[in-house]
């Protein structure tokens, strides 16, 4: 058994940050189902963006969109992204079904443009939901102001949802009730309940990235401040993680959500996203080893997975050092470090970051049809000379 099925073993769903389709149409992902257990992929903005402007792998699916009339850029790459989708779908539909729905999920996003408007993006989940047409999906949607009225909605709707660029403890509560009441809405319809999957994405090591600044700051300026200081740096993305889960735990042991698992509902899951380490000084698996427990998913990059494989360490990890985590994060404050203003940053940020990754993604796409178009009236024009 590999660390990566251990993983699973000690209840974690291990899920592959990337999609690409030399890596599915090649057998990547289905080997990595097979050997490491594998349970989930997710993909972004940024992801199809390194995939579809730096491989050649689409240019046969963007040549017959050109010949058959030209398309806009958007138009272009959600075709190109619903045929990747529905293959890792199609490749992880065995785990949906070994697990009767409980993992074997493939996410797409919505247009991180939408992050601020609750309608739209309830439209475009809706229409991106029909056009993949698989059980195995989960359409992200950002956990901002305006994303978690959309996520009841969808949920009410019986659409899968991933909730993503969370940073904050409150806002990972929020977009929790959401899940809940967007249940319990259905069950007063007299709705099934019992197939409807959702994780909540709490971003890591951006949160670590942010806050280590600030500390660094605390430690040059020297005084009785700058141990305390050093000894938090890499600490406080772990130690939120570890507070939402705490209040996960209190929540499901409560009646409110009692009520709903006896009428067959599945969990909204903690997922650990932005694995990957940004600081060399610290361990490459650190956002791995500290984070493993029962009805969570880690969503890793490559680079991480195998870092993980070779030399990671699984034991349950996510439910203790409650009181450490307390302490560090009282801490924080008493050196006059802002947490929320810190996160509610991020979130911004992180909007921006899908957006400005989208706006590569377009161009690139366009460029590439722009460039066939071309082509094909080079080559009409000869034969027609």
């Amino acid at each position: 058994m590999s660390r990566l099925q251990q993983l699973n073993e000690a209840g974690q769903g291990v899920w592959l940050d990337f999609v690409n389709r030399g890596f599915l149409e090649d057998g990547g992902l289905k080997k990595l189902v097979d050997q490491d257990g594998l349970t989930g992929v997710t993909s972004n903005p940024s992801i199809f963006e390194k995939a579809m402007g730096h491989s050649d792998r689409y240019n046969d699916s963007i040549k017959s969109a050109v010949a058959s009339g030209s398309k806009a850029a958007t138009d272009l790459y959600e075709t190109l992204a619903v045929e990747d989708i529905r293959k890792a779908a199609d490749t992880l539909r065995p785990v949906y079904d070994r697990l009767d729905a409980r993992d074997g999920y493939v996410s797409l996003e919505v247009s991180p443009y939408l992050a601020n408007k609750t309608d739209e993006t309830i439209a475009e989940a809706r229409r991106l939901w029909a056009m993949v047409d698989r059980p195995n999906l989960m359409i992200k949607v950002p956990g901002t102001k305006a994303g978690v009225p959309a996520i009841r909605t969808l949920i009410e709707d019986g659409i899968n949802v991933n909730v993503t660029l969370l940073f904050a403890v409150e806002a990972y509560q929020a977009v929790a009730r959401a899940f809940i009441e967007g249940l319990e809405a259905r069950v007063a319809k007299d709705e099934p309940i019992g197939r409807i999957a959702s994780v909540a994405s709490f971003f890591l090591s951006r949160i670590d990235t942010q806050v280590d600044e600030q500390l660094d700051s605390v430690v040059e300026a020297g005084g009785d401040n700058a141990g305390r200081a050093k000894m938090l740096k890499g600490t406080i993305a772990i130690a939120s993680a570890k507070r939402a889960y705490a209040w996960y735990c209190e929540m499901i042991a409560g009646e409110r959500w009692r009520k709903l698992a006896d009428k067959g509902a599945m969990p909204q899951r903690l997922l650990w996203a932005s694995t990957s380490t940004k600081n060399p000084d610290y361990s490459d698996v650190l956002y791995v080893e500290t984070l493993i427990g029962p009805d969570t998913v880690n969503t890793l990059p490559p680079d991480t997975m195998d870092a993980f494989r070779d030399h990671g360490t699984v034991a349950q990890t996510l439910a203790t050092g409650q009181d450490e985590v307390a302490a560090e994060l009282k801490e924080l404050a008493g050196l006059g470090i802002d947490l929320e203003a810190i996160t509610d940053d991020l979130v911004t940020n992180g909007v921006k970051k899908f957006s400005d990754a989208f706006d590569a993604l377009l161009e690139a796409v366009d460029e590439k049809r722009k460039r066939f178009a071309d082509g094909n009236r080079v080559n009409e024009q000869s034969q027609a000379g």
